[in-house]
């Protein structure tokens, strides 16, 4: 299973990166597009994919509930190209989150999670539909 809780968005690095261990400054971490290693420190602004949620019209929806939609939607495939136009990402969001926030959820929002969700399944790391429904594990 995928733990959402490891893989970190960094502001001003493209991509998504893989925690890999603790360092003396910051955290180790992979990125998912080059496989190159890094040392993410104290100064950057990192953020951990579990810690997202997309607004709604009724509540604030945890990423991996709409990561969940999209494979759904694209029967687990790669979904659209997240460069599309604005119009076709919202049309997009309106089939896969009819009742996203319209006035909160920006295109630039829908590139992001396009580019994520695309970045998780070409690593084939999409595999998190039990992750968090069972946080007490049988005894």
């Amino acid at each position: 299973m995928v733990d959402l809780q490891k893989i970190f968005a960094i502001t001003d690095y493209p991509g998504l990166f893989r925690h890999l261990s603790q360092g003396r400054n910051g955290i180790i971490v992979e990125s998912m597009l080059d496989g190159k290693r890094m040392n993410a420190g104290g100064s950057m602004r990192v953020t951990a994919l579990s810690d997202v949620a997309i607004y709604t019209n009724t509540e604030e929806l945890p990423l991996r509930d709409v990561l969940i939609k999209i494979k759904e939607k694209q029967n687990g495939a790669a979904a659209i190209d997240h460069k599309s136009a604005p119009d076709v990402l919202r049309k997009y969001f309106e089939e896969v989150l009819p009742d996203y926030d319209r006035e909160r959820f920006y295109p630039s929002h829908m590139k992001k999670v396009l580019e994520w969700y695309n970045l998780l399944q070409k690593n084939n790391l999409l595999d998190f539909d039990k992750e968090e429904e069972s946080p007490n594990p049988p005894a």
